[in-house]
């Protein structure tokens, strides 16, 4: 059998424990993003550090992306070359794919750590998500920030994609903006179909039904929203709006005739 002898200063094996054995290190980091919680969901307000090498922190910014939360959560992205610093920031003209952090000004991701915790005495890792607000760090733990982004975001995602969407495809006044906009529109409602298909739909908000009961009287006709419709192409969707509708305090407030002959 080979045997591998384990070079001490060889970058890739200054992860390993002691007795040569990888072992990851336990997060810091661990507070939760809540709408009960001293993290509560703001746009605009938190800010995810990442490195496109990094497995991990790549999965962070995957599901902030494929949950349209570019404009809610931004982003810095270090350089791919580990320095004896740790992580570091370029420029793109530096290093392309770079995204320089532009909320704390830090050079190396260890001044985010430090900034958060000054006796910090951990590696210092990415992802990262930083409270603008509380200037600290919530959580460096890939997979919770993942459920954070997957769950406590949904209505920001769900208002500029669907609930502004429909207003944002019928008032355009371009047919590049139209075009545009319609796309993100319908690719917002297919994410809530297959959410719906495959998961509990509690997690939708009852907001969210003022959109949907209006979108085939309304916005697929008088908005050219025309692609689909609710009622022959979302299934799923149908059968949430209509156990959602029967809901006495959601029916009372329902009232179609007034809303189809407004417009």
């Amino acid at each position: 059998m080979a045997t591998t002898t384990a070079i001490p200063d060889a970058k890739l094996y200054k992860w390993a424990s002691p007795d040569g054995e990888f072992r990851r290190q336990v997060s810091s980091f661990r507070d939760t993003v809540s709408k009960t919680g001293r993290f509560q969901p703001e746009a605009g307000r938190y800010h995810l550090y990442i490195s496109h090498a990094c497995p991990w922190a790549h999965r962070t910014h995957l599901v902030r992306n494929l949950k349209g939360l570019e404009h809610v959560i931004g982003l810095s992205v270090v350089d791919y070359l580990m320095t004896p610093e740790g992580w570091h920031f370029s420029t793109p003209e530096e290093t392309p794919g770079c995204i320089p952090d532009d909320v704390n000004n830090a050079k190396y991701i260890k001044e985010i750590y430090f900034k958060a915790n000054a006796e910090y005495s951990g590696r210092f890792t990415v992802p990262v998500l930083w409270d603008k607000k509380e200037q600290t760090i919530v959580n460096n733990e890939s997979s919770e920030i993942i459920r954070m982004l997957n769950f406590e975001f949904n209505d920001f995602w769900i208002y500029d994609q669907i609930n502004n969407g429909v207003y944002k495809s019928g008032f355009a006044t371009t047919q590049e903006a139209y075009e545009k906009n319609v796309e993100i529109l319908f690719e917002g409602l297919d994410r809530v179909e297959l959410r719906l298909k495959e998961s509990d739909p509690s997690g939708f908000r009852y907001p969210f039904v003022t959109t949907i009961v209006r979108f085939d009287p309304v916005y697929h006709g008088h908005f050219k929203c025309n692609k689909k419709t609710i009622s022959h192409d979302y299934p799923y969707l149908l059968k949430w709006l209509r156990r959602v509708s029967q809901i006495s305090k959601v029916k009372e407030t329902i009232n179609l005739e007034h809303i189809k002959k407004h417009y």
